[in-house]
């Protein structure tokens, strides 16, 4: 079964963050680097929903996955 594609913004959208472009730079501006130690669902800038929803998405290899692997590359450049 293909899954589909999202795109970030929608990712962006699904966390209950701004998804506009500039938003999205200004959160990963504000947050990265992130540091190798810590997977991105325990990131502290996370509430509760959002590290639950990132987690799973890797966790299940949802069809999230590879939009939450790109955020999370976004966030270890420094």
């Amino acid at each position: 079964m293909e899954h589909p594609v999202h795109p970030f913004t929608e990712l962006f959208e699904q966390l209950g963050l701004p998804a506009d472009e500039a938003s999205i730079k200004a959160f990963i501006e504000r947050h990265a680097p992130l540091s190798r130690e810590i997977p991105l669902h325990q990131a502290p800038f996370w509430n509760e929903a959002q590290s639950e929803f990132l987690h799973e998405a890797l966790d299940e290899d949802a069809d999230w996955a590879e939009v939450v692997d790109h955020l999370d590359a976004s966030l270890r450049k420094g």
